[in-house]
Order: C-alpha cells, then sequence, then structure tokens
C-alpha cells in the first residue's frame, strides 16, 4: 500500500485518522467527492452519527448530513492499532 498520507486528522474521541494517496485515488471514482477533504475532516471531528460494521468491530462509520445535497457524508474508518484510517468516504441517503 502506498503509504504517502494526503490528510491526518483527529476523530470525535482523538484518535489520529489518516488518509493515504492509495485510498484517496479509490475514493475518486466518485467523481464528487474530489474537493471534499476538508467535509471529510469535519465529519470525522464533529460526526452526526457513528456506527460500526456488524462484520468488523474495528470499522467505524461517520456520517454528516450535507443540507444542500440532502445526503450524508459517510465516511468508513479501519482502527489498527490506536489509530485509524480512512478506508472509502461517499454520499448516501441513509444509516447503516
Amino acid at each position: 500500500m502506498d503509504e504517502a498520507i494526503i490528510i491526518e486528522s483527529e476523530d470525535k474521541s482523538g484518535r489520529t485518522i489518516y488518509l493515504t494517496r492509495e485510498r484517496f485515488d479509490h475514493i475518486l471514482k466518485h467523481p464528487e467527492m474530489g474537493d471534499k477533504l476538508e467535509q471529510i475532516k469535519d465529519t470525522l471531528l464533529k460526526p452526526d452519527k457513528i456506527t460500526r460494521a456488524s462484520h468488523d468491530l474495528d470499522i467505524h462509520y461517520y456520517y454528516k448530513f450535507d443540507k444542500k445535497r440532502k445526503e450524508y457524508l459517510f465516511v468508513s474508518v479501519k482502527y489498527l492499532n490506536g489509530r485509524g484510517y480512512i478506508v472509502t468516504c461517499l454520499y448516501t441517503d441513509k444509516i447503516k
């Protein structure tokens, strides 16, 4: 995995979360995500809701409602050794 870090931020609980170039390239398959780095950070710091993946409790789902789009910005984070990395981000109309 390419370890070039695009952003490093904190989540609501103060844990460090980072986004690698490889994951950002994956996220850009959703063209609307290209200019959303600040919104991604904001979603991690001030989410409307946080849930966990049922298949892996180390994966947390962060949601923040975007009033303009009338959808949630969804950020999936996997935690390993106390640090998290962003797996993917996209817009969704539902909270899982």
